[in-house]
C-alpha cells in the first residue's frame, strides 16, 4: 500500500467524463464545440496523453505547462496560452514552440502578443456579469465588454487573427444562468464587431462546470441545455463554442488517502480531528471552506459528531473546516485511515514543494504510478 496521503486517480473515469461532455454539448448544440482541457486542474502525464488521444485541446497557463504537453508528444497547434498575465520572453518562449493561440485581457498583453508571436489567434477575456460561483476569480481577470470589442478591433490592426470574446464565470458554478449572461455579452461583442468588419470565429464560455461534492451539483445536462439555447439566441449559427473543463474532467475521477493523525478536545469543547493531509498538501480549495469535501472511513456506521478538521501543520490557518459542520465517527482514533472523494482536481496541483517539511501530494494513476 503507498504511504499515506496520496491520490488515487481513475484514468477510465476521466475518458467517460471527456466523452459524456462531448456528447451533450454535441447533441444540444447545433454548432460545432470544441472541448478545452485546463492543464492546471491536473497536469498529470498520463491523463494529458489519454486526452490528447481523444482529440481533446489544452488550456495551458505557463511555459512549464507548455514544456510538458509538447514532451508528450501534444501538437502544439492544441494548445491555447490562455493565462492573460504572462511575460514577454514567455510569449516569445511558447511561439518559438509553436504555439499560436494566447488570450488576453489588456492592451499591453495584446502588444506583446502581437511583437513576440505575430499572426497568431487570440481571444478576449472579458469580465461578465456573472452571479458568484463557490471559488470566485473577483475582479482578477477580464476587461469591461465594451473594452473587449475596442481590444479585439485592435489585435485585428496588430496583424493578429481574431477567434473571439472569452469569459469564465468562476470555478465550480452551480448555477446554469451564469452562462446564459456570459454568451449574451459575448453576443453583444460579436455584434458590435460584425459592424466593424471583423467575424467571430468562436466564443470561449471558460470553465466552471461543477461536480457534487458534500452539496449536489445540477446534471450536466442542465448546464448544456441552457449553454445551447443561449447560444442559439444569441451568436451567429456560424460561431463555433470553446469549454475549458477543468474539474468536470477530472474532479470526480481522484480520491485521496489519508490518515488520522490525533484527536484533541479543545478547551473550548470541539472536538478536532488531525489528518495527515491539509490545506498545503492537497486541500488548497478548503481556503475559506469554499468547497465541501465528504470523507468516508472504516468506522462509518458508528455514532458521529461534529468536528473541526484541520491538518498535519504548525500553521494556524491549516485547517480545513471549523464552520462548515463536519460529522464524523465518534470512534475516530489515531491511525485510522480516511479517504476524501472527488478530489482529482485541484489538488497534487496545489501542493506546496515541502512547507514545514511535509512533502507534495504523491499521485498514483490507476494501473501506473507517478509521483
Amino acid at each position: 500500500m503507498p504511504e499515506s496521503p496520496y491520490l488515487l486517480i481513475d484514468p477510465g473515469r476521466v475518458r467517460a467524463n471527456y466523452r459524456a461532455l462531448s456528447s451533450v454539448l454535441s447533441l444540444r448544440s447545433d454548432r460545432p464545440t470544441r472541448v478545452r482541457y485546463a492543464v492546471k486542474a491536473s497536469p498529470v502525464d498520463e491523463l494529458i496523453t489519454l486526452l490528447a488521444a481523444e482529440n481533446a485541446e489544452f488550456d495551458v497557463a505557463s511555459l512549464g505547462e507548455i514544456h510538458q504537453c509538447l514532451s508528450l508528444g501534444v501538437s502544439p497547434a492544441s494548445l491555447c496560452y490562455g493565462n492573460p498575465i504572462k511575460k514577454a520572453a514567455d510569449i516569445a518562449r511558447a511561439n518559438a514552440l509553436g504555439v499560436r493561440r494566447y488570450a488576453f485581457d489588456t492592451e499591453d498583453d495584446l502588444v506583446r502578443v502581437a511583437e513576440h508571436a505575430p499572426g497568431s489567434e487570440v481571444e478576449c477575456r472579458f469580465l461578465s456579469s456573472a452571479p458568484a460561483s463557490r471559488t470566485p476569480f473577483g475582479t482578477k481577470f477580464g476587461c469591461a465588454p465594451a473594452e473587449a470589442v475596442r481590444l479585439l478591433a485592435r489585435a485585428r490592426d496588430l496583424g493578429l487573427t481574431v477567434a473571439g470574446p472569452y469569459f469564465h464565470v468562476g470555478s465550480q458554478q452551480l448555477d446554469p444562468e451564469a452562462w446564459r449572461i456570459g454568451i449574451r455579452q459575448a453576443g453583444e461583442i460579436t455584434e458590435a464587431l460584425a459592424d466593424k468588419g471583423i467575424a467571430v470565429r468562436a466564443v470561449n464560455i471558460g470553465g466552471g462546470l461543477p461536480i457534487s461534492y458534500a452539496d449536489t451539483a445540477p446534471e450536466l445536462d442542465v448546464f448544456a441545455a441552457v449553454i445551447a439555447d443561449a447560444a442559439t439566441r444569441f451568436l451567429p449559427a456560424a460561431t463555433a463554442l470553446v469549454v475549458e473543463p477543468g474539474r468536470a474532467l477530472v474532479g470526480d475521477a481522484g480520491t485521496i488517502h489519508a490518515e488520522v493523525v490525533g484527536v484533541r478536545v479543545a478547551p473550548d469543547g470541539r472536538r478536532w480531528v488531525y489528518l495527515d493531509i491539509g490545506r498545503y498538501n492537497g486541500m488548497a480549495e478548503t481556503e475559506n471552506e469554499y468547497i465541501a469535501y465528504r470523507f468516508l472511513t472504516d468506522r462509518d456506521g458508528d455514532p458521529v459528531d461534529e468536528a473541526v478538521v484541520a491538518g498535519p501543520t504548525c500553521d494556524g490557518d491549516d485547517v480545513l473546516y471549523q464552520r462548515t459542520r463536519v460529522l464524523l465517527p465518534t470512534t475516530l482514533r489515531a491511525g485510522d485511515s480516511i479517504r476524501i472523494p472527488h478530489t482529482g482536481a485541484y489538488t497534487a496541483s496545489y501542493s506546496s514543494v515541502s512547507f514545514n517539511g511535509f512533502p507534495p501530494l504523491t499521485v498514483h494513476v490507476s494501473g501506473a504510478e507517478r509521483e
